[in-house]
């Protein structure tokens, strides 16, 4: 029983590892508006890329996180920017093929690109 337990135990461990290392990576990279560096890059830790995790259970999941993130509601700050995103270390590609997930944005023109306006 002991032995049959300890099996039970490493296989539960061997299957939460694996799915442990599942993962969207999301890499932000930001352009802000001129003179709004340190608002626009805060979310980064005043750095204007940055790689954040997000939760999804395959890589068209991921891919539908990153366009997600492109969303910009402070125009007036970030001008615009640009996500990649990895999914278990494998590079999840936008629509056309590319990396940068903010070209399927269905939001884009109106909300990047705005500084001023």
């Amino acid at each position: 029983m002991k032995r049959i337990s300890l099996h039970i135990l490493a296989l539960f461990v061997s299957l939460y590892g694996v799915q442990a290392m599942a993962g969207c990576d999301l890499t932000y990279t930001r352009t802000a508006c001129p003179g709004k560096e340190a608002v626009s890059f805060k979310k980064c830790d005043g750095k204007a890329s940055c790689v954040k995790s997000a939760k999804a259970d395959t890589a068209e999941a991921c891919r539908v996180k990153a366009v997600a993130a492109c969303a910009n509601d402070r125009l007036d700050i970030t001008k615009s920017k640009t996500l990649s995103a990895t999914f278990n270390g494998k590079p999840v590609l936008n629509k056309a093929g590319g990396a940068d997930h903010c070209q399927d944005y269905a939001e884009r023109e109106a909300e990047f690109n705005k500084c001023g306006s």
